[in-house]
């Protein structure tokens, strides 16, 4: 009889234990849910107000565009942003000619052959270093270099190439991260098909790494079409176009790279510093306004090609 009503004493005990044991889980799991509601929410207020501001300062900048249009002020003419516009276009043009060779490249370098060692902890050093250069450095360094030291003027070349300075780590980062973050399963299968290094690299990892390749490419033109502080002192500040001249060996020819050229950032910035024009605040609401339209298509176009282009890889339709 004593043993009995030891057994049932530890059997009740054993049975008390283990509610105590699943309560305390449940207690556990219920804080640990609450605590992921509650970072999910708080997350998701910091995005949408992101998403708030961005769409308060475009709508604000285009309705103080959309007053100040004229169809004068669009032309391209003197008067006008048009000149403004190409330029802008055309020198970020330029600068990604120079810019997202020299970043692939260097990113394929860091990420698939460069390997550890202390030469290459001081290039990656350098190239973070780089890429967090105030602008006005890179410009006085442009001026100084592609300017006095050639003996030229304020020219489009300078500005392209004071531009990649700051944007080719941006590109090699970025294109080192995305051909990280491809599954090593995909280049273990080309290595075991036959193929080398190099043509597993180009063929398979970067075709598979475009979307996030373009991701860095619009952020470096996105930095382009915004830049000011560069472009003062390597581009110039005015511009004297003939849009009836397609020479590209003539001074005053659009296409001529080696003419000065004001982008619309940096019109912008002397209309507001300088007040050059009798209409300058207007200028400089539509100069805004055209500036934030041309990133927007710039950047929808880019992600739409490289949604494409991942869907063609993948197989999708």
């Amino acid at each position: 009889m004593t043993l009995l009503l030891l057994r049932a004493a530890h059997s009740a005990t054993r049975q008390s234990s283990k509610s105590g044991s699943s309560n305390a889980g449940m207690a556990h799991i219920r804080r640990a849910k609450l605590a992921d509601k509650t970072i999910t929410v708080i997350l998701s207020t910091i995005a949408a107000l992101f998403v708030v501001l961005l769409a308060l300062i475009t709508v604000y900048l285009l309705y103080k565009g959309a007053r100040a249009a004229t169809p004068d002020l669009l032309s391209f003419t003197g008067f006008g942003v048009g000149i403004q516009l190409f330029n802008t276009v055309y020198l970020v043009f330029l600068s990604l000619l120079v810019t997202v060779p020299i970043g692939i490249c260097a990113g394929i370098f860091l990420a698939e052959y460069a390997g550890k060692g202390p030469i290459i902890a001081v290039v990656r050093t350098c190239i973070e270093t780089l890429s967090s250069l105030p602008s006005i450095i890179v410009g006085l360094f442009g001026f100084l270099v592609l300017i006095q030291l050639t003996h030229s003027k304020w020219n489009l070349l300078a500005g392209a190439l004071a531009l990649a300075i700051l944007n080719v780590p941006l590109i090699a980062r970025t294109t080192e991260d995305a051909l990280r973050s491809v599954d090593r399963s995909y280049y273990d299968g080309s290595i075991g098909l036959g193929a080398t290094r190099w043509q597993t690299t180009v063929r398979i990892l970067l075709r598979a790494s475009v979307p996030r390749i373009i991701t860095g490419i619009i952020l470096a033109a996105g930095r382009g079409f915004g830049e000011a502080a560069v472009l003062i002192y390597t581009a110039g500040m005015n511009s004297a176009v003939n849009f009836n001249n397609w020479d590209p060996t003539s001074i005053t020819s659009p296409l001529n790279i080696l003419r000065p050229a004001d982008t619309l950032a940096v019109h912008i910035w002397a209309l507001k510093t300088e007040g050059i024009m009798a209409n300058a605040n207007q200028i400089a609401d539509l100069s805004a306004a055209v500036l934030v339209v041309l990133v927007l298509v710039f950047s929808l176009s880019a992600r739409w090609l490289g949604n494409r282009f991942d869907k063609k890889m993948s197989g999708g339709k």
